[in-house]
């Protein structure tokens, strides 16, 4: 039977009906899957958020002109950025995932509301997954001249491209005048001003360029060209201060390869933060090559988060990190909500991207690289402070019930939707 060119392009227009649908399908399973992850960690609640976390301090550099501050703690991050605001004389920007309808989320409402009664030219985005239990009317409190975008979680052109037109706002970043900037884990709410353990940057000065940018990209997408945030010109081409930024809009996904080209580097130490580690397996691999090779690779985690179902895939990749050189580190003082990482003494990031899927290849996602060794000092001094309230996990890990062991394997298929 010869060949029937038919036939194949038969296949090929079915195949190309058929990967929309079920690409869509894969985007769906996510706040499917995050939906269900809310619902357990509500119905088994736990008194967490009611502990005092711990304060380091904040920590300061200065490179290439700007001048970073570290912020540990949302009381003095809030009463900073707020204070920021109420000098504001010529533009805001914001972008967040959760905003608290509660003392803390109102401060704000009233300081963008006095801003703009100043005159100041205000743009505003929050997700509106994430949002869904605040009522309308706490964001209908804005000044009408402030302009505000909520981000879907699908939108309406999801069926041409859902990988496009689907994914968190999980960025959380505040420029003021193009001049001041913050970018971090902090979301806004009165139960992150003291009972999370995160870390937020700010920036003054020209770092403050690309956290700009990138707000600006996230807005234009969504707008016509007479409603655009416009383009400002940065001052210095290569920096020492990067910003990566995920724009699912824009099927980039930068962060990913940020991290990675970091641990393949790393010749001395890689010390990382995050809330929620569901890596895939070649950052994992990254990281247990690097500790095999004798770099000090330590890993720090809550020991419990906010988030059970997380907790329990996070827990199905300790077996390998210890098998191996790994150090891995629960927190225990708190939740730490961090996203931080500092390799060799030289290069560290800030932001907002956990070390998971959903953070690196589906989620708005935003992280300051800082190349500069003053800076990555004082990185190490504030992971230093944390490790003081950390628990390291030894080879009694691998001795867990075999229960446990089991509930991690049946997970397993669950990571790439976390």
């Amino acid at each position: 039977m010869g060949f029937n060119p038919l036939k194949k392009n038969q296949g090929l227009d079915r195949v190309r009906r058929i990967a929309p649908l079920v690409a869509a399908g894969a985007a769906a399973m996510i706040p499917a899957t995050i939906g269900a992850s809310m619902v357990v960690d509500l119905l088994q609640k736990r008194d967490r958020e009611q502990r005092e976390a711990p304060r380091p301090g904040t920590f300061h550099a200065s490179v290439e002109g700007s001048d970073l501050s570290i912020f540990t703690d949302g009381e003095t991050l809030y009463e900073d950025m707020l204070d920021e605001i109420g000098s504001a004389t010529e533009s805001i920007q914001m972008e967040t995932f959760i905003w608290k309808n509660d003392e803390m989320g109102q401060k704000f409402i009233d300081a963008f509301n006095a801003a703009a009664q100043r005159g100041v030219d205000i743009h505003l985005i929050y997700d509106g997954f994430a949002n869904l239990t605040i009522s309308r009317s706490f964001y209908a409190q804005l000044d009408d001249r402030i302009k505000v975008l909520r981000l879907p979680t699908v939108a309406r052109k999801f069926w041409k491209g859902p990988l496009r037109y689907s994914g968190f706002n999980h960025s959380k970043i505040l420029v003021i005048d193009s001049d001041v900037a913050y970018v971090g884990g902090f979301n806004i709410g009165s139960l992150y001003a003291r009972h999370w353990r995160d870390t937020h940057l700010k920036a003054s000065g020209p770092g403050t360029w690309g956290l700009r940018q990138s707000i600006s990209q996230v807005w234009n997408e969504y707008h016509d060209d007479d409603e655009q945030i416009p383009w400002v010109a940065p001052t210095t081409w290569e920096s020492k201060i990067r910003v990566s930024a995920n724009q699912p809009i824009q099927l980039v996904y930068p962060i990913r390869s940020m991290y990675l080209n970091a641990f393949e580097r790393a010749q001395d130490r890689i010390w990382l933060t995050t809330p929620y580690f569901i890596p895939d397996q070649q950052l994992l691999k990254s990281l247990i090559e690097a500790a095999e090779r004798g770099v000090d690779v330590r890993v720090m985690v809550p020991q419990e988060s906010n988030h059970i179902l997380g907790d329990s895939l996070s827990r199905g990749f300790f077996e390998q990190m210890v098998r191996s050189k790994v150090t891995v580190l629960l927190y225990t003082a708190s939740m730490i909500h961090a996203k931080i990482a500092t390799v060799d003494g030289t290069w560290s990031t800030v932001g907002t991207a956990n070390i998971d899927r959903l953070s690196l290849t589906f989620n708005y996602e935003t992280n300051v690289e800082v190349i500069d060794s003053d800076f990555a000092a004082e990185m190490e001094k504030t992971f230093l402070a944390d490790a003081e309230h950390c628990q390291e996990l030894g080879p009694d890990w691998l001795d867990r019930h075999q229960l446990t062991q089991a509930a991690e394997w049946v997970l397993r298929p669950m990571r790439p939707f976390l």
